[in-house]
């Protein structure tokens, strides 16, 4: 009869030794989730603020109206005493810009697309999700660039202009909404640099349109910033997600979905921006179109660039994440620059602000490439009396040219 009991016992602790097993595992996993859903919720405390009006936008983003004082710029503490009254920047001689700088332009946004806007007092801020935070790897670098972002993964077709003092740039871009990759972005944007990713002084600046669904969970164009004073690595980020860009205007968010969108052999569709630097306070201002503020960068954030630009530069950009063959994301249109007006993308009407504060076209001869695989993006730069100094440029991602 003693033979059952002994083979009890032993099941008794088989069965006890799994358990235990599980257990071990299992409980480490729950702790480590339960640490991330505890450092998500205090990033986004840390990112939204209080809110006054909310505005569900029709493609699914929300836009959180919060006092001018409550945005996240403001957690900088040099900024803590800035008075509510703003004073309107200088602007550069030879810019047209339009007397009343409240004055309402047609909706190039999705979310004030029915008329709405926040109320006077409080700006437009995207709100970050917790949807948001979990699609990346490393939440604390969530409004920053990634390690991905800061590799040499990446595709340019961009021309650039060097070898004087700048304080500002405009041009006119179309906006496309390119097929891409779901982990990589492509954009056109404009960069105003100073120092380099060398020195680790790289000062930036940018500007433009992206499409970047790991990051914003949509595959819609949308406007977007990013500043940098040490080459990406502690300093900047996107937009309104970290005490940097103040805020001012109540219909225009950076981070929102730019509507409408250009078509192939169809209308195009442009957005016209401009970033000058205040002679008076320093602070380097985003307008768009004809004067329509849009918020500044404090120059209190900057090194080389409290000073003023070494290099400005105008193009798209792509991250390629494939190893070993080209990846499909596109940049553009998706097609290449040789197909011209109506099918490819665009930069006009190319212009800078030099050091009198004057605003003046950038001549082609001045202007260098950098076009890295011509066979997948490529760039063609032109010059006539509509478009200024202008530039064709994109291209398909991999394809039979560009394996």
């Amino acid at each position: 009869m003693a033979r059952p009991s002994i083979l009890m016992s032993m099941f008794f602790v088989v069965s006890l030794l799994f358990v235990t097993s599980v257990l071990s595992r299992a409980i480490p996993n729950q702790t480590i989730e339960l640490d991330k859903l505890s450092r998500i919720q205090a990033q986004l405390e840390k990112i939204n603020k209080h809110v006054v009006k909310t505005i569900n936008s029709p493609d699914g983003d929300v836009i959180d109206c919060v006092l001018f004082h409550d945005q996240p710029a403001f957690d900088l503490p040099e900024l803590k005493d800035q008075k509510t009254t703003l004073k309107l920047p200088e602007w550069p001689m030879g810019y047209n810009s339009s007397e009343d700088t409240t004055t309402k332009v047609e909706s190039i946004q999705l979310w004030s697309a029915s008329g709405e806007e926040c109320p006077e007092g409080t700006v437009p801020i995207l709100r970050t999700r917790k949807e948001d935070l979990l699609r990346v790897s490393n939440i604390t670098r969530f409004e920053q660039k990634s390690i991905q972002d800061r590799t040499d993964l990446h595709s340019y077709a961009t021309v650039f202009v060097r070898g004087d003092e700048y304080y500002g740039a405009r041009t006119s871009l179309n906006v496309w909404a390119p097929r891409t990759y779901p982990t990589e972005f492509s954009l056109a944007q404009m960069w105003l640099v100073s120092g380099t990713y060398e020195a680790k002084d790289l000062n930036t600046i940018e500007v433009g349109w992206q499409v970047y669904p790991q990051k914003y969970g949509s595959y819609n164009p949308r406007l977007f910033g990013y500043w940098t004073r040490d080459a990406y690595q502690t300093s900047g980020c996107y937009n309104t997600q970290c005490p940097g860009f103040v805020q001012t205007n109540q219909r225009i968010a950076l981070g929102a979905a730019v509507t409408p969108i250009s078509s192939y052999n169809g209308k195009q569709f442009e957005i016209d921006l401009l970033v000058s630097k205040d002679p008076n306070t320093g602070n380097w201002w985003l307008i768009y179109g004809s004067g329509l503020l849009i918020g500044y960068w404090p120059s209190s954030l900057f090194t080389g660039l409290k000073r003023h630009a070494e290099k400005l530069q105008f193009g798209g950009e792509i991250v390629n994440s494939r190893v070993n063959e080209h990846t499909t994301t596109q940049m553009g249109s998706g097609h290449f620059a040789e197909e011209g007006f109506g099918k490819a993308a665009y930069f006009k009407n190319l212009n800078l602000v030099n050091s009198f504060n004057e605003f003046i076209p950038i001549p082609v001869t001045n202007l260098e490439l950098t076009v890295d695989h011509p066979n997948c993006y490529d760039l063609s730069l032109l010059s006539n009396n509509n478009f200024g100094t202008h530039f064709y440029y994109g291209g398909p991602g991999r394809s039979p040219k560009c394996p």
